[in-house]
């Protein structure tokens, strides 16, 4: 059976954290192939939060907001954040019932972190069945799928995501330093519903500008072979 191809989400972000100009790198890739962007709850105020997700939304754009925080307070702020600028989907966060309704009650689709999650940017560990129970419970809740934060774990971080995502049957976004043609042969292998790039392209890991390493990006996943040395 041939499997899905990942979706590409452009995080606007450098080690877990907005870029200053995030609105002026959009403008710049805006016709790049990407059709999900997102970033993070800090540190842009969130007036300028607000424009540019609505400047995403008025091309048709689909936006994300990844919260990093660890306490139910943190994390309910940040959902108030997302539904306050409109987003489609709140990714990240410990996962908490009151998060959890209140995704709910504001047509957010919800998509926790699991596992034993500290720092910033972000450090996963924990074991492996457990991440999947955990899974589990959530997506009874109501989440609508999962952030995996593959290859921030501190254990075998490919057998990680290949196991987690063949175990859970919904969304799963394969999240943070994805940065080699390496890992998106093993992202296309194991076909999570989505990826994030964000870091990496700052970085100039795909080689060529901005926009150029997105759709370079989109194109080598859609392809069937590996990357020629």
């Amino acid at each position: 059976m041939k499997k899905n191809t990942p979706i590409l989400i452009v995080m606007l972000t450098f080690n877990d954290k907005t870029v200053a100009n995030a609105s002026e790198i959009f403008e710049q890739c805006k016709n790049s192939r990407a059709e999900y962007w997102g970033f993070k709850e800090a540190p842009l105020p969130l007036e300028e939060m607000k424009a540019l997700y609505g400047r995403m939304k008025a091309l048709g754009k689909k936006t994300v907001l990844e919260v990093v925080a660890y306490t139910e307070h943190e994390c309910m702020a940040g959902a108030k954040m997302a539904a306050q600028c409109g987003c489609d989907i709140l990714m990240g966060t410990v996962f908490s019932d009151s998060v959890n309704d209140f995704c709910k009650a504001h047509g957010l689709k919800y998509m926790p972190f699991v596992g034993q999650i500290t720092g910033r940017p972000s450090v996963l560990e924990g074991s492996v069945e457990d991440m999947i129970r955990e899974a589990r419970v959530y997506l009874e809740k109501g989440a609508c799928g999962i952030d995996l934060l593959g290859y921030r774990y501190t254990g075998d971080a490919a057998k990680l995501i290949q196991t987690f995502v063949a175990s859970i049957q919904a969304p799963v976004c394969i999240a943070g330093s994805i940065n080699s043609y390496e890992r998106l042969d093993e992202v296309k292998n194991t076909a999570p519903w989505a990826f994030t790039i964000g870091s990496a392209f700052f970085e100039n890991r795909f080689g060529g500008s901005f926009d150029e390493q997105i759709d370079k990006v989109y194109q080598y996943m859609e392809t069937s072979g590996q990357k020629e040395e």
